[in-house]
């Protein structure tokens, strides 16, 4: 099978459709929160470094779930109706167990798409069931950049 060969704006090399793929433009050097560690920590974190929120993972990386700014909004909600301080929530329990994750081997075309038709920030890409990354929107928009439109 041939694969319609693009031309990389950036370097002005040939490259083939694997350039284009997850693996290429997902953010390797992740934050992650641990389930253990204060929602408290993690809002800092979270404005500390401009992010919407991160992956928890255990001791081996294992993806057990996502914990959002929204997910904080929900412990800050809950924390006044119930007058329980915020210091002793823990994120095990506002994270997002349910979490859609994609594989480093597929197109960044297939992945906004995916974006298009949910309401997702970022997925978590896992190879071997450790986590190895994660592809935001922007992500996918600085590909897009990357690659010449006429050659999709």
């Amino acid at each position: 099978m041939k694969f319609k060969e693009f031309k990389n704006q950036q370097d002005g090399q040939k490259n083939d459709i694997s350039s284009i793929l997850v693996k290429t433009y997902m953010t390797k050097n992740l934050i992650t929160f641990s389930p253990k560690q204060s929602v408290m920590e993690v809002m800092q974190t979270l404005i500390d470094k401009r992010i919407s929120g991160a992956p928890v993972v255990n001791k081996k990386n294992e993806l057990l779930g996502i914990i959002s700014e929204g997910d904080c909004m929900k412990e800050i909600s809950e924390s006044r109706y119930y007058n329980i301080p915020l210091a002793g929530a823990l994120v095990e329990k506002y994270m997002v167990t349910n979490v859609e994750t994609i594989s480093a081997n597929i197109s960044i075309f297939d992945v906004a798409t995916k974006f298009y038709k949910t309401n997702r920030k970022r997925f978590p890409v896992i190879e071997n069931g450790k986590l190895i990354g994660q592809i935001s929107r922007r992500d996918i928009l600085k590909a897009a950049l990357e690659v010449e439109a006429n050659n999709w």
